[in-house]
């Protein structure tokens, strides 16, 4: 199923056109509009005049993680406070995140997760428990976005309580977590002498903070006989739609239309032209409004997959080191 088939499956030639013309917005935007980016800029004696293609984009400095913990986040913001819809504070054990977000980027992010929600085969027949802390913005879209679909919504919360009680009324088809609070539910079903597998869930969808994908969702699989499906969703990004999975399961998907790709090679500048060799994935927002992040090096490795893939998608895709479903 494809939710937006004229952007989903938009020709390529005409998807480079887009990223080339939002590419040069977002970086002129981000110079004129944060100090950040401006005083970045400027020190390596970058003009945004000088982007006037994709490839162009190496000439702009990479944006590192350690960056963006060690300024405060005025410094990023593009816009007043008064024009900001949304605040959200995350604590990661690498440290603190503050992001925030006008409606317009909120808008976007529920049409990206709406899109990676269809893929996964969510419908507006789908009873859904999305089990996370609805104060994190990431999750909170995902409600939105289920809830543009039509599906049922379940919210778990973080209460292995409520998570127990709600498994017995409600017969949830999907669980939307990170694997780490699946597995905490596994076990808490377990000590009460309950096994998962009894229960409908036949679809998983694991929102990974800090990988593309986890080692955790090998055992997932194996206890609960369900898909598992990816959502990476880095606290530094804040958006949870960026890379996700089809139902194909082969490689995963970027949504290219609001973020660009470019692999570079491990402990080097330099991008990755060979596609059977992996390298580090970078990322660039090309629609962000409040925080834009311009070549954010993940430390995700990828490498690119060639191939179109068979869900009819144009998107390009991407594959890890590792083989989890």
């Amino acid at each position: 199923m494809i939710a937006n088939a004229s952007v989903e499956q938009m020709a390529r030639e005409d998807l480079r056109q887009l990223q080339t013309e939002r590419l040069r917005k977002q970086v002129h935007w981000a110079y004129e509009k944060s100090h950040f980016y401006r005083h970045k800029y400027d020190e390596a004696a970058i003009s945004p005049d000088d982007i006037k293609s994709l490839e162009d984009i190496t000439k702009l400095p990479f944006l590192r993680s350690t960056e963006l913990r060690s300024i405060d986040s005025l410094d990023l913001l593009t816009m007043p406070l008064s024009s900001i819809s949304r605040f959200n504070y995350v604590q990661e054990m690498t440290g603190e995140i503050t992001k925030l977000y006008t409606g317009g980027d909120v808008a976007k992010n529920v049409e990206m997760l709406t899109r990676t929600l269809v893929a996964s085969g969510i419908t507006n027949a789908s009873n859904v428990g999305l089990q996370g802390d609805l104060s994190d913005s990431r999750f909170l879209d995902l409600q939105y976005a289920l809830e543009v679909i039509g599906a049922m919504v379940v919210p778990l919360g973080t209460d292995y309580r409520h998570w127990l009680r709600l498994m017995e009324i409600v017969g949830m088809d999907t669980l939307i977590s990170t694997p780490q609070l699946i597995m905490q539910l596994i076990i808490q079903l377990q000590a009460t002498g309950k096994n998962i597998v009894d229960y409908p869930i036949s679809k998983v969808i694991c929102l990974n903070m800090n990988t593309i994908q986890n080692p955790l969702q090998q055992h997932i699989h194996d206890r609960m006989h369900t898909k598992v499906y990816n959502l990476y969703a880095p606290p530094e990004v804040g958006f949870a739609g960026i890379i996700y999975q089809c139902s194909r399961h082969v490689g995963h998907h970027v949504n290219e239309d609001y973020f660009y790709p470019e692999i570079i090679a491990f402990n080097s500048n330099e991008p990755v032209l060979d596609e059977t060799h992996m390298g580090e994935l970078v990322i660039t927002t090309l629609a962000a409004e409040a925080m834009p992040l311009i070549r954010y090096r993940t430390g995700q490795a990828v490498s690119r997959i060639k191939e179109p893939c068979e869900c009819g998608r144009t998107f390009v895709r991407i594959g890890t080191p590792f083989s989890y479903f």
